[in-house]
């Protein structure tokens, strides 16, 4: 496995350790989970999660386990053959995860965010 691949997995596995989306499913949870890393690019994975999780916050108690990776993976599908298009902003998804979300959103938040920083250090 290339290190992006394991790097794309571990930001995958962050967010689930994260907000403990395990729940008491641990075995089950870990093989559907790798099932879903198989069958989908981790960016869209990444952001079915974020997306399920959001929705969850309206939820007592917040899903969990396997139920949680069923709702994300329907998501998963009703985005195949179509374009994708985020409920959330590039903002609120490094918010939710703090990680960068250049890989769900390409590089333009990174570019505007870079930029300020950039001038500033340039000013005497």
């Amino acid at each position: 496995m290339e290190a992006w691949e394991q790097i794309s997995r571990q930001r995958v596995k962050y967010i689930v350790d994260s907000y403990q989306l395990y729940g008491s499913d641990d075995e089950y949870f870990d093989e559907y989970l790798e099932d879903l890393l198989q069958a989908y690019a981790p960016p869209q994975i990444e952001l079915a999660l974020v997306e399920i999780l959001i929705d969850s916050w309206r939820i007592m108690p917040l899903v969990r386990g396997v139920a949680f990776l069923e709702r994300s993976h329907d998501l998963l599908k009703s985005w195949e053959n179509t374009l994708i298009t985020p409920n959330i902003s590039a903002t609120h998804f490094r918010l939710i995860t703090g990680l960068d979300p250049t890989p769900i959103f390409g590089i333009g938040i990174s570019q505007k965010i870079k930029s300020p920083a950039i001038n500033c250090r340039l000013k005497p």
